[in-house]
Parts: C-alpha cells; sequence; structure tokens
C-alpha cells in the first residue's frame, strides 16, 4: 500500500509559480511511477505530467511542456511539480498518482492523493 499526500497548491496571479509536493508513506515507492493529474470543474482528469522510479523517463501534457517540471527525491519518498508561468487556465485540483505503468490514463495509477487546489487569477 501506498499513501499520498500533496501540498503546495494555493491563489497565485498569473504569471507566478507554484510547486506542490507529493509526499508518500510505504518502502516500495521508489518503485513506482508517479503522475501528476489535474481536474477542472466540468472537465474530466488530464494528465500533465508523470516520472519514472529512477527519474530517466519523464513525460509533459503539451499544455504545460516549458512550464512545468516534474521531479522525485526518493531518499524522502516525494515528488515534486514545479509549475511556472501559471495561467488561469491552470486552476484545478490536482492530484499526484503512483502506479506500475508509464501511462496517461488514471486507470494507469493505482494509487491517489487526496488533491491540493490550484488557483491562478487573470
Amino acid at each position: 500500500q501506498v499513501q499520498l499526500v500533496e501540498s503546495g497548491g494555493g491563489l497565485v496571479q498569473a504569471g507566478d509559480s507554484l510547486r506542490l509536493s507529493c509526499t508518500a508513506s510505504g518502502r516500495t515507492f521508489s518503485s513506482y511511477v508517479v503522475g501528476w493529474f489535474r481536474q477542472a470543474p466540468g472537465k474530466e482528469r488530464e494528465n500533465v505530467a508523470y516520472i519514472s522510479s529512477n527519474s530517466i523517463l519523464t513525460y509533459y501534457a503539451d499544455s504545460v511542456k516549458g512550464r512545468f517540471t516534474i521531479s522525485r527525491d526518493n531518499g524522502k519518498n516525494t515528488v515534486y511539480l514545479q509549475m511556472n508561468n501559471l495561467k488561469a487556465e491552470d486552476t484545478a485540483v490536482y492530484y499526484c498518482a503512483a502506479g506500475r505503468v508509464a501511462g496517461t490514463h488514471p486507470r494507469d495509477f493505482n494509487y491517489w492523493g487526496q488533491g491540493t487546489q490550484v488557483t491562478v487569477s487573470s
């Protein structure tokens, strides 16, 4: 079992930056792919980035490429999402998720955090 807790969300202005953290419990966290998803009201949950267990492989959605950076520190059981040049359309609840498969669909991930709200005012 893996339990995930997100933190770092908040209310910012367009152009600002935020860093989200996803901290996990469980000794095997370092063996999991970790993804960040977001869900805006009335929209489907979408993957914005994921990172492989050894950090060699990363993926970014086109909408965040060049602005967001995913990284992990397995020694701290934590995955980060650095979000720069935030836009109003980035407003959503952000979730981290862990799984064994590197994919972009929610079904590829087995464990989910409770989410953290990011609101970007224009």
